[in-house]
């Protein structure tokens, strides 16, 4: 196969904070790589590096001569006074100009052409733009991304970067998109935080880690197995370093004299010995859980929500009462209504008709796609400081403000970055972190996962299935949504709204296969725990989760029950009071948990 392109011993930094360093790698025709680093670690300005919109420190970008090169900026910059139909056909827009090897010669590419004229409109109207003489200064920030999508997918280029492609696109789209994508021949260098689609689309993955780059050839699930490979033989090399380390620190206070002699290519290696294990270990992305504050019986209840925009139904009489350790996905096309859902339920918008009961003692921790304000002169570890110098994780559990950072990929040296320096991945982290350093007992998140990248949703992932809380999350990632919520609310648009009892996927299933719908109109109902499915069978897992349950929680009313005839024997020391009380409480609240999800499997059963 002929190669592509050919990225030669690049270097990359911001005055003292390196990027990647002599990194080379080439692309053949044909090839699809998936770009995965951390936020803030060089995946857009190693994209930017290569289009020629940045200059690197050293090294070199080679294209194949005559290659037609397509670019999706993450924010593409569009001329102004142009339609959204000049937009798609115009030679000068989304990244067939200014790069090295990049050509608009290409007979398709007539703007006369009648034939390109209908399939942009085809395409515009997939993304749901439909009014195609629009000025383009007209649009949001996500449907300017939207018409540049388009504009490359139109010129069919040779060679394609996409920088989050699946930014602003709804579920449909989305789906649409992967399968367009599937179907086409271009040879695809890539950046999203969407799993499925980094999977389905990409045979090959580029990792930046530790300034240098890791190549895996397969998909996203087979670089996962070969990730955790390396890491673990990283991590094992970096613990003899450690004992080595130990054993010439000793030497070096017991031998102060050598510092003169011929030991000095000992104390050499020493030094280089200590820069080694300073290094954190590779992919040391340390699980987090918290217990929050107590959460009451009442979580909250819509009664007969109505809301209207002009001519457009938000919601039309909704009533809803939200269970207890209920973890909710709101999924929907854009502009059905999802964020105004929110935003009516944190009292940001009031309805039109009905109200919201919300229970005393919820604590809501709120994650918006707007992001928050921040004093861009701030240290990030005064961002946090901010809002509680020791993290409460619950439960008797605690962490500083920097241990807590840590958790969430903010290393000490960059907790001391002030936080204009941080790249746009890193404040949306920054702002999770600030969230939920409240120690909410309901999570409410908009889009967590538009900005984040796939490193930091793991953990947020990681720390939601461990959360002895509540959750709502509007996302249109799917990956994300089948590993955290439970079931989901399908807003349908004209304030039709549907609860089905399960993940994003098992929905899609029963879409496309209607004699497997189980989800009914949401009116007048309360959630699917309150009401039998209609579906009797258990699935393998359920049926095992089930046995299991049925022998736990016997054994959970053992323990109470012993536990409250030695808190009334008047024989336990004062420590032993607080500790078995503390067990008691817990325990009450795992029976709380484990009944209603018996009582969900049972009711599913029969």
């Amino acid at each position: 196969m002929p190669v592509y392109l050919q990225v030669s011993s690049l270097t990359k930094s911001y005055g003292d904070r390196l990027l990647f360093a002599d990194i080379s790698f080439g692309i053949s025709e044909g090839q699809r790589i998936g770009l995965i680093a951390k936020n803030g670690t060089g995946k857009t300005t190693l994209l930017n590096l290569i289009a020629g919109k940045e200059d690197a420190d050293s090294g070199e970008v080679v294209f194949r001569r005559d290659l037609r090169i397509g670019y999706l900026e993450q924010n593409p910059q569009i001329p102004e006074g142009l339609t959204v139909l000049q937009a798609c056909l115009s030679p000068v827009v989304a990244g067939l100009t200014g790069i090295p090897g990049s050509s608009n010669s290409h007979p398709a590419l007539n703007p006369q052409s009648t034939e390109l004229e209908l399939k942009a409109k085809q395409i515009l109207s997939r993304f749901k733009i439909n009014d195609f003489h629009r000025i383009t200064e007209e649009l949001s920030g996500g449907q300017l991304k939207r018409v540049a999508l388009a504009k490359v997918l139109l010129d069919e280029p040779d060679f394609l970067m996409l920088d989050e492609p699946t930014n602003h696109l709804d579920l449909e789209m989305i789906e649409w998109l992967e399968e367009s994508m599937s179907r086409s021949r271009t040879t695809l260098l890539m950046v999203t935080h969407d799993r499925y689609f980094l999977d389905r689309i990409c045979s090959e993955i580029i990792e930046i880690d530790n300034c240098r780059i890791y190549p895996y050839k397969g998909n996203y699930s087979y670089y996962l197995e070969k990730r955790q490979e390396r890491m673990e033989a990283q991590n094992m090399e970096l613990e003899r370093a450690n004992n080595l380390f130990r054993k010439e620190l000793e030497w070096m206070r017991r031998q102060p004299q050598a510092r003169a002699t011929k030991a000095k290519a000992r104390i050499d290696a020493f030094y280089d010995l200590e820069k080694t294990v300073n290094r954190a270990k590779t992919g040391g992305e340390m699980k987090i859980s918290g217990q929050p504050s107590h959460l009451g019986k009442k979580i909250f209840e819509a009664h007969h929500i109505s809301k209207r925009f002009g001519d457009i139904t938000i919601t039309k009489d909704f009533n809803y009462v939200f269970s207890r350790y209920e973890k909710l996905g709101i999924v929907g096309n854009n502009g059905t209504g999802k964020t105004t859902f929110i935003r009516m339920l944190m009292g940001e918008i009031p309805p039109d008709a009905g109200s919201f009961d919300i229970g005393e003692t919820i604590r809501f921790g709120y994650y918006s796609q707007t992001g928050m304000p921040f004093d861009e002169k701030m240290k990030v570890i005064d961002a946090i400081r901010n809002r509680a110098e020791i993290i409460d994780l619950g439960a008797g559990n605690q962490l500083t403000a920097s241990r807590f950072l840590s958790h969430f990929l903010f290393p000490p040296e960059k907790q001391q970055d002030f936080v204009h320096k941080l790249s746009g991945g890193e404040k949306q982290r920054l702002h999770l972190c600030t969230v939920l350093a409240g120690n909410p007992n309901f999570l409410i998140l908009d889009e967590p996962t538009n900005d984040l990248d796939i490193i930091t949703l793991t953990i947020l992932e990681d720390y939601l299935a461990a959360f002895k809380g509540c959750v709502i999350i509007v996302s249109h990632d799917r990956y994300f949504m089948d590993k955290v919520v439970d079931h989901v609310l399908v807003f349908k648009g004209q304030g039709e709204i549907k609860d089905f009892p399960g993940n994003y996927t098992q929905y899609r299933d029963t879409k496309q296969n209607p004699e497997k719908e189980s989800s009914k109109p949401l009116n007048s109902h309360k959630r699917k725990s309150q009401q039998p499915s209609p579906n009797p069978q258990l699935s393998f897992k359920e049926k095992r989760e089930l046995e299991l349950l049925e022998k736990t929680i016997p054994e959970l009313e053992a323990e109470q029950s012993r536990l409250e005839t030695e808190l009334s024997s008047g024989k336990l020391s004062p420590g032993e009071l607080q500790e078995k009380s503390l067990r008691v409480g817990q325990i009450l609240e795992e029976l709380d948990e484990k009944t209603v999800r018996w009582m969900e499997l049972v009711e599913k059963e029969l």
